[in-house]
């Protein structure tokens, strides 16, 4: 399996697309100057294309992967309704989502064999949207809106349109600020990493009651931190086994088991990373982690190790100005 890595980075207006190979060295074989400060990542499911979300004209810029080596190349762009967050896809590729924290809203863009469309939905009224991620089954999307300390769901129809569910949202404690989310692979639980109070919650997907239910609240950060708290993001190994989260004040990678069935996590330790976490992801294989220092204009590799699944540095790489996002897709 050759895995290739995409590292966005805003201030200079880049994306480094690198080659990771099974020792987890990088090695760089394409830098895209993209016109724009190019910032959320996604890659299609059937691993054609990648997705950015592009500001200050905000858009998303579709680019072509090739199969022989992950190199880009461009294939389309359309207008977004407010400055890209974060974006994601549906697990078909038939749509892809925008949350806009600015704008406060989430929008539905239609992908025609990959490339993007005219926006065919946007949800307004979602303060500090921070991002739109698809449950297991296809079926409801979860939207984070960080500023009312609530996680809005929203079931998926044919057409893209999105309809509030019953309950139409699941809510934090307050001043918690949920950001971003990971799902296991099982299908029962997701997860959310909270902004503002540094925390994950634990969420059952269905509880006997047929409602979404909060099952675990767990604290990220080491019990003598006393600075104001800042998570960024959040990502679960492919066998379901290790769940990530950082913290960009620390500079800290947190590092946390799963129960078997993924209803229980257990933090494990702290990892520090590049100066300003705010990205960082897990490659196909579920053997390395990838994080991006917003500050150090560095990316590190680190190898997930043992039950525990803590992190030995194996390189850094100096890439483009504030690297804030990291996808991986193997060919």
């Amino acid at each position: 399996m050759k895995q290739i890595v995409y590292t966005a980075s805003p201030e200079s207006q880049q994306i480094h697309v690198w080659q990771l190979d099974a020792s987890g060295e990088l090695t760089l074989r394409q830098v895209v100057d993209v016109a724009g400060q190019v910032q959320p990542l996604v890659i299609s499911p059937d691993k054609r294309f990648l997705y950015a979300g592009v500001r200050p004209e905000f858009r998303v810029i579709a680019w072509h992967i090739s199969p022989e080596d992950g190199t880009l190349s461009d294939a389309g762009h359309a207008a977004l309704p407010g400055s890209p967050t974060h974006i994601s896809t549906d697990h078909t590729g038939r749509f892809l989502f925008c949350g806009s924290y600015n704008g406060g809203c989430v929008s539905v863009t239609p992908l025609n064999d990959g490339l993007p469309g005219e926006v065919v939905e946007v949800i307004e009224g979602l303060e500090g949207c921070h991002s739109a991620n698809i449950s297991p089954d296809n079926k409801t999307l979860w939207v984070p809106a960080l500023k009312q300390d609530r996680i809005c769901l929203f079931s998926l129809e044919d057409s893209g349109k999105l309809t509030p569910q019953k309950p139409a949202e699941v809510t934090t404690v307050e001043g918690a600020g949920p950001r971003h989310m990971a799902f296991h692979p099982g299908g029962k639980f997701a997860y959310s990493v909270n902004e503002l109070n540094g925390t994950v919650n634990v969420w059952a997907l269905s509880d006997p009651h047929n409602q979404v239910a909060c099952v675990q609240t767990i604290d990220m950060m080491p019990s003598d931190f006393t600075d104001t708290r800042w998570a960024a993001d959040l990502h679960i190994t492919p066998d379901g086994r290790h769940l990530y989260a950082c913290d960009r004040t620390s500079s800290l990678l947190t590092i946390f088991t799963v129960s078997e069935d993924g209803s229980v996590l257990a933090l494990e330790g702290f990892q520090p990373t590049e100066t300003q976490p705010r990205g960082f992801n897990i490659d196909n294989s579920g053997k390395y982690l990838i994080a991006a220092g917003q500050k150090s204009h560095h990316i590190a590799v680190y190898e997930i190790k043992g039950e525990q699944g803590l992190l030995e540095e194996k390189g850094r790489y100096a890439t483009g100005q504030g690297p804030m996002w990291v996808v991986v897709n193997s060919l």
